[in-house]
This record gives C-alpha cells, structure tokens and sequence, in this order.
C-alpha cells in the first residue's frame, strides 16, 4: 500500500511558497538562464495553484479569498479578444486553461469572447482542426484542437450541433490502427508514437467530460500497453522521472478507455501498479526546494493530475489522509 501524504504536504508547502499575495501566485520561484520566464504573478501560477488545491481539498474557505482568487485569474482576460495569453502556450491553451480554472469557482471569464468567434461555426472549428500539425508537431497542437472545445463548453458557449460536429470529426479522423490521433500520421514517423498519445490526451479529457465514448478505445489500450512494455523507447526516457505531464496522459488514456470498454482490464491494472510503485517513490526521493519541475506550479498540476488517477485506478492500494479528487471529472482541460 503506497501513502500520498508526504508528497501531498510537499504539494501543500510549493503552493504556499509560490502564494504572492491572496488569490495571486506566481507560476516559477526563479529565472531561467534564457530569461524568458514570466515571474510575478502569473496566469498558469493562479491557474495552476487553484487546481491543485481542488485536488488535495483546499479551495478557500472564506468568501474573501475565494473572491481573491477569482479576481486574480479574471484579471489576466486580454481586453480586445477576450482570450488570455502568458507566453509559454498558444492562447487557445491558455484561455481554456484559465476558464477551467475558472469553472472550480462556478465562475466564467469577466469579459466576452470575440476570439473565439471564428470558430463558432462548423466551418471554423473543422478548419482548425483540418490546418492542425498532425504529423510534425501533434502534442503542442493538440493545445488547440482540445483547447477550442474547453473554452466553449465551459463558457456555455457550445451546442449540442457544435459539440456533435467536433467529435464526429476525431471519431472519423482517429487513426484506427493505434486508437490515437489522426490517421496515418504516426505510421510517417515524423514524431514518436509517444507524442501523438500526450496529444490525443487532450482529446480524450474533452470525450470524458461530454460523456463520449472514445473512438477505437480497444486499439488505444494495445498501443498503451505496448508503449509502456517498451520502457524509455515507447514512453520516452523522461517517462516517470519528473514532475510534469507525459505521465498523466498515459496513465488517464489507459485508465479511462479500460474503464470505458472492460478489454484487457487486468493488463491494464497490472501496468498502472507496476508504475505507481516506481513513480511514487521516485517522487519522493526529490530535492522539493531545487527540484525545476516540482517548482513549476504547471508541471506540478501534471503530477498532481497523475496521482489523482493512479489512487482512482487502484482502489484501497494508494490511500491519503484526504483522497485525491481528479479535476478532470470535474472539468476538462490541463
């Protein structure tokens, strides 16, 4: 049986020592070499830091700093678009990052949204999603084509024919063969296999929250399992060794589809303990003050995210004082 509590007061303390004045944190606690960290107050600081208290059961229990908190991330909405921007993401990332942030409070973004206006139509959305870089660059694109559903669902701003049209697009477009991102695209092997699955991630939080089922989730689970029995060739040598999101969507692409589906359920538990009894304790071997990934408050959401669904996955096998509430079953979008 593995024990959260120690990692979750490490988790504790990092908020607290990111927390810049009530309701506004910063996203890093120190500069880069390059000098292109954003320090002070922060978009996906505010953002993050109220994530991660959703998650370890520590939203504000007063109605001062909850309205603190709420100020502190509407105050980042660009005026002209509506959107929000911090640099490190596209801005549809970071919109919907913020008004899923937003959504913990019951709350939307405090101005109108006419960035988004191009993409409220069928005819916007499938050219998104048609122009996206599937085969050169399928993670960092995948921000968009996730980030356009979030920020329209959560802003009330999605019907049920938009919605309809977005995922009938991915369920005729997802590869059949690897149950993950568009078709053809991985077989070109332009980029791993690996990325394309931290990619389709983004897609499969947006099926969840819609209550979808997720096209060719059979073939999902097979290239997990695969990908996992490769070790540092399937999942990349970073897999498991930092504070960040590359585990996340593994763990929530297999977890969720063997939910979804029942195949090879077994397996897929058996792969989820064999990790959680190596990334635990890895986690736990870290230098929290110096550590550049638990410092990120982003990347650390990403962890958070990843023990939230490992203790979800292995009931009564990964216990905590106050249970791991997964974020994504409340909104979508990290």
């Amino acid at each position: 049986m593995l024990n959260l509590d120690f990692l979750i007061g490490k988790v504790r303390e990092t908020i607290e020592n990111h927390k810049l004045e009530e309701g506004v944190y910063a996203r890093w606690l120190w500069q880069n070499e390059k000098g292109t960290r954003k320090m002070g107050p922060n978009e996906y600081g505010c953002a993050d830091a109220a994530n991660i208290r959703y998650m370890i059961g520590d939203m504000p229990d007063t109605e001062e700093e909850r309205r603190a908190c709420i100020k502190g991330l509407q105050s980042f909405q660009l005026p002209d678009s509506g959107l929000f921007f911090e640099g490190t993401h596209h801005e549809l990332h970071c919109t919907a990052h913020c008004t899923a942030a937003l959504e913990l409070f019951d709350v939307k973004p405090a101005l109108p949204m006419p960035g988004l206006d191009k993409f409220r139509t069928k005819e916007g959305l499938f050219d998104l999603l048609e122009n996206l870089l599937w085969v050169d660059s399928p993670w960092n694109n995948a921000h968009q084509g996730a980030g356009i559903f979030a920020a329209m669902i959560l802003t009330r701003s999605a019907d049920l024919d938009w919605q309809n049209a977005y995922f009938d697009w991915l369920d005729e477009h997802c590869d059949p063969e690897y149950g993950m991102s568009l078709k053809g695209s991985i077989q070109t092997g332009v980029r791993p296999a690996c990325e394309h699955l931290n990619g389709w991630f983004h897609y499969l939080f947006n099926y969840h929250f819609a209550h979808r089922a997720y096209p060719h989730a059979e073939k999902l689970i097979d290239t997990c399992l695969d990908l996992y029995a490769k070790g540092d060739e399937g999942l990349s040598p970073d897999f498991g060794k930092q504070a960040n999101f590359r585990e996340i969507d593994w763990v929530f692409a297999l977890n969720r589809a063997a939910w979804q589906t029942g195949y090879r359920f077994a397996e897929t538990r058996e792969a989820l303990r064999d990790f959680a009894n190596k990334y635990i304790p890895y986690l736990e071997t870290f230098d929290f003050d110096k550590n550049e990934s638990w410092n990120d408050l982003h990347t650390l959401f990403g962890c958070v995210c990843c023990l939230a669904e490992l203790q979800l996955a292995l009931p009564g096998e990964i216990i905590s004082s106050y249970p791991l509430r997964q974020v994504l079953d409340h909104r979508p979008f990290i």
